[in-house]
């Protein structure tokens, strides 16, 4: 008798769904319920320092809709002056 382990099932009730393997969306398909990230306007930015501020706005909008890990704490040393 062989023993046969899916890699993708669905837990008994139907809650949970396991992919252990590749998912793949065809054209036409979607997936609904994951979070949305706030818009980012297209930067009109005529300095290296204005565009790092949109860069920064886009990056604080995909971690506040959970896309992107939120930044690790810093040591408060390193917010003093001198602090390293």
């Amino acid at each position: 008798m062989s023993e046969y382990n899916a890699k993708n099932y669905t837990e008994q009730g139907g809650d949970v769904t396991h992919i252990g393997g590749k998912l793949i969306i065809e054209d036409g398909g979607s997936i609904e319920g994951l979070p949305a990230a706030e818009n980012q306007a297209a930067s009109e930015a005529s300095t290296i320092a204005a565009l790092k501020e949109d860069f920064n706005g886009l990056l604080d909008k995909l971690k506040a809709a959970g896309l992107m890990a939120a930044d690790a704490e810093s040591d408060s040393s390193e917010d003093e002056p001198g602090g390293e």
